[in-house]
């Protein structure tokens, strides 16, 4: 039996990641960092996108990835679950350390690191089938053989619309309002109980009442789960996040690359930051 959930398998197709193999995600490894960044140039062909970008992603937290457009945000967010691998030209330098192993070490499965690190996007993007085949889709995949009833119910739960979809189970999930599909979406991601959850914008698209509900679902998800978002929305950074990342953009070698500039406790970011970037950001001075 394989110890490492993420590392390829010898068993056909590559794939050895149901729950039975995995480690006790509650293990600890030293110290409360699910993952580390180490990003030291990250490329799409010859673009250099990202440079020098480290931090650390605590345990049963929100980390917050702030900064203006081009910066490489979601860039950062989506190279910690490998979504940048589906680029064509995309090349990363460094590693990105989960459960202490790098994603990005020629033995790991991508596919099983996105089993563990899921993600929800900016646009609500349910499949064009019913609520409950959305969240059993991924069971499913995964060869779940447990109570799938019992399953959907919890992620559904889980992601605070039980009780407005459970007489319309078998409604398209298209049926629902933008908020209501956004956390469709958060209960397709948590029904494979993945350990990190990455949200990439997940309130751009949504009105101030549907986001207010996804903030208030972040505050509960992080009891179980560990979460990264970007967001260009500085209050809500405030609001959910325990720790935030300021990305800025290096236009010194006439192209346009991102790096960290800061990275902290959200209170000393918005309240105290040491840079001079930080602190204009901050003030409004440019977005």
């Amino acid at each position: 039996m394989n110890p490492d959930p993420i590392t390829k398998s010898p068993a056909p197709h590559g794939r050895q990641i149901t729950d039975r193999t995995a480690p006790d995600r509650h293990a600890s490894n030293g110290h409360d960092a699910v993952v580390d960044v180490h990003l030291r140039a990250l490329y799409y062909g010859d673009f250099k996108a990202v440079r020098d970008t480290s931090l650390k992603i605590e345990r049963n937290s929100v980390t917050a990835f702030i900064g203006p457009s081009g910066c490489g945000k979601s860039t950062v967010l989506r190279s910690i679950n490998r979504m940048n691998d589906l680029i064509h030209g995309f090349r990363f330098e460094g590693e990105i350390r989960f459960r202490g192993k790098d994603v990005y070490a020629p033995d790991v499965d991508p596919v099983a690191v996105r089993r563990y690190i899921g993600m929800v996007f900016q646009q609500p993007n349910p499949f064009a089938m019913s609520i409950y085949r959305n969240v059993a889709f991924g069971p499913r995949l995964n060869g779940y053989r447990g109570n799938m009833h019992e399953k959907v119910e919890q992620a559904l739960r889980g992601a605070a619309l039980w009780d407005e979809v459970k007489d319309h189970l078998h409604k398209s999930g298209l049926s629902l309002s933008g908020g209501q599909q956004q956390r469709l979406c958060i209960a397709r991601a948590i029904a494979t109980e993945p350990e990190v959850l990455l949200m990439d914008e997940p309130c751009s698209a949504l009105d101030p009442i549907a986001t207010l509900k996804i903030e208030e679902l972040m505050n509960e998800l992080k009891k179980k789960y560990t979460i990264a978002i970007v967001t260009h929305n500085l209050q809500q950074a405030k609001r959910v996040a325990d720790r935030t990342a300021f990305l800025y953009v290096d236009r010194s070698q006439g192209g346009r690359t991102g790096y960290l500039v800061e990275f902290g406790p959200t209170k000393d970011i918005f309240e105290n930051p040491r840079e001079k970037h930080t602190q204009d950001y901050i003030a409004g001075a440019f977005s």
